[in-house]
């Protein structure tokens, strides 16, 4: 994937995607986005979304624009 498809990021788009762990933590490597987290008030700005970890099912919020750093993560499970 080439950086600029990774700037192409959408927060509406992410729901349901894959990503990898560039370095897991706690064996946790391949992520589903799980929920896209609306803001408050409506209307503004997409901030934050929650990826579930496939493995453990534990789940984290972040800033769904920690996506786009291609030295945290991967699209796809690689």
């Amino acid at each position: 994937m080439t950086g600029n498809a990774i700037n192409a990021l959408s927060p509406k788009k992410l729901l349901h995607t894959k990503w990898a762990a560039v370095v897991p933590r706690d064996k946790e490597k391949h992520f589903l986005v799980t929920k896209v987290i609306e803001p408050l008030p409506p209307g503004s700005p997409v901030v934050s979304i929650e990826i579930e970890a496939v493995h453990s099912k534990r789940v984290r919020v972040i800033a769904w624009r920690e996506l786009k750093d291609a030295l945290q993560w991967r699209r796809g499970w690689v």
